[in-house]
């Protein structure tokens, strides 16, 4: 295996060049490319250190994710420098004068965050040619280098979580987060930075037009998520000329594990609001464990009602390896189209998750990554623990990528090019969203950062991205002649069912 300072290091089968790895680093604010350090690490020394400290450095690093309740959700962030057995502390006569000091302390560091980057990618190709042992020992030797750089921003973080995620492949389990953990850091995931807000925004705009001159009008949300997205769909429709329609709102969500109905305490909440800026309102809560549990009868879509399907970050859960058919998104598009409704959004990460093999997955990710923490570093400043707990958010999904695999590999994220293909195939036609969607994106964005992020028109489509990378994609798609009743099949299956997997109760009206 070549030294990792060639311009091209070639890791089992995959061949990562130098450009690839560079613009990895540009993305976390390293402008040093892999050809000029001097020294670099050789992937067959191994850095001696205590093994016993492994598991010490892996809990340090890491958020315990199994508590059930907000309180228990404590958040324990990387240290900024670990005991280093290999460097001696600096002589305290050493006559050096700081200035070089401090320029040798960033070189280093830079050497150290590049040659954490070739050792990730190595790890990873090591990982999926079943080479355990080769890959344990880097994660080992990635522990000593990321005691040299500074984990709490740019690539030490994100090298931290990929090192941290290929640990816990090698050795443990992918807990999955409570209903309730992943709808706190959901929500904080949504106030630390514009992209669930320009998901939001952006579909709720599209739902607009599309309800435009209806009076009777039906909401089938595919994850309720405390409702965040409904507040200004519900007041913009109180302030519609002419008086607002009569709206209803299905939720769709887990089941609540404490016993309570989560669903049915959004759906007050939603009342409340509707009621006092007079809008008509019902709310009706479908608790599934998976998307693809849904069936349309469950839904209760009737005659003479407008209905929009929204899929904010959710379709991506149903789809299968590459070449896997039937998937369960297909079914689930099927019956989508099946309802007619007037419009469907579906918002996405801007990402190609879902390769065929791992290594590919790996450094997409890696890349994607951190091009998205750098957004969040470069954001006016949140709350320290807000964005602490945003990270967290994101760590989950990496360790999703990287740990997990089959049934368990949920985020299958893939590029607005391939869900353009699948959704044509479906049979639903592309719906341009307008200026009024282009125009309240830019101007959400001017609360973030005064520069940086960046929303782009791709064929009537909108991406929100950082530094011209997009991140997350929104599209919105309508049935042909959707004016049409929904199929009267549907229709009567929902009238002669009277109950909804326990949700029937979560029906409200006013």
């Amino acid at each position: 295996m070549g030294p990792y300072g060639s311009d091209s290091t070639t890791v089992g089968s995959t061949a990562c060049s130098g450009p690839e790895i560079d613009a990895i680093l540009a993305g976390t604010g390293y402008g040093l490319r892999t050809s000029s350090p001097c020294h670099v690490a050789n992937p067959d020394y191994t850095i001696p250190f205590n093994p016993s400290d492994v598991t010490t450095w892996v809990d340090s690093m890491l958020t315990d994710f199994n508590s059930a309740s907000t309180a228990n959700l404590h958040l324990q962030p990387i240290p900024a420098t670990w005991t280093d057995q290999i460097c001696s502390p600096l002589n305290p006569t050493d006559r050096t004068p700081s200035h070089a000091l401090i320029a040798q302390q960033r070189k280093e560091e830079e050497d150290s965050g590049i040659r954490l980057v070739h050792l990730l990618m190595t790890c990873a190709d090591a990982v999926q040619r079943g080479s355990t042992g080769l890959a344990a020992g880097m994660v080992d030797e990635m522990r000593v280098l990321l005691s040299r750089v500074n984990t709490l921003s740019g690539i030490g973080k994100v090298a931290g979580y990929f090192a941290d995620a290929l640990f816990r492949r090698l050795y443990t389990t992918e807990t999955p987060l409570s209903v309730t953990d992943h709808e706190v850091l959901y929500h904080h995931f949504y106030e630390a930075c514009p992209y669930l807000k320009f998901a939001h925004f952006t579909a709720n705009q599209a739902i607009l037009e599309a309800f435009e001159g209806y009076d009777r009008v039906h909401v089938i949300d595919f994850s309720l998520m405390q409702g965040l997205q409904w507040p200004a769909l519900i007041q913009a429709l109180a302030l519609r000329p002419g008086g607002p329609p009569f709206l209803r709102i299905t939720g769709i969500g887990p089941p609540s594990p404490d016993g309570r109905d989560a669903l049915r305490e959004v759906g007050f909440k939603l009342a409340e609001l509707a009621r006092s800026v007079q809008v008509r309102f019902a709310f009706r809560g479908v608790a599934a464990n998976r998307l693809d549990d849904v069936k349309p009868w469950m839904l209760q879509a009737t005659h003479g009602e407008a209905i929009a399907v929204n899929s904010v970050l959710q379709l991506h859960r149903l789809l299968t390896d590459p070449g896997t058919t039937p998937a369960p998104v297909d079914s689930v598009l099927e019956w989508i189209v099946g309802i007619r409704p007037k419009i469907v959004t579906v918002v996405e990460q801007e990402a190609d998750h879902n390769k065929p093999t791992f290594i590919d997955r790996f450094t997409e990710a890696l890349f994607y990554y951190s091009t998205l923490f750098d957004s969040l570093e470069g954001s006016r400043p949140h709350h320290q623990r807000q964005m602490a707990l945003a990270e967290v958010y994101l760590q989950k999904e990496i360790c999703n990528i990287v740990c997990c695999e089959g049934e368990n590999r949920v985020e299958r994220h893939e590029p607005l090019t391939q869900w353009r293909t699948r959704l044509t195939n479906a049979g639903l036609h592309p719906v341009h969203l307008g200026s009024g969607a282009f125009r309240q994106a830019s101007m959400l964005l001017t609360l973030f950062s005064d520069e940086g992020y960046c929303v782009e028109e791709v064929d009537g489509c909108l991406t929100l991205g950082w530094h011209n990378r997009a991140l997350i994609s929104a599209s919105a798609w309508r049935v042909p002649d959707a004016d049409v009743s929904p199929d009267d099949s549907s229709v009567n299956n929902c009238i002669n069912s009277n109950n909804v997997s326990g949700s029937d109760d979560n029906r409200m009206s006013m």
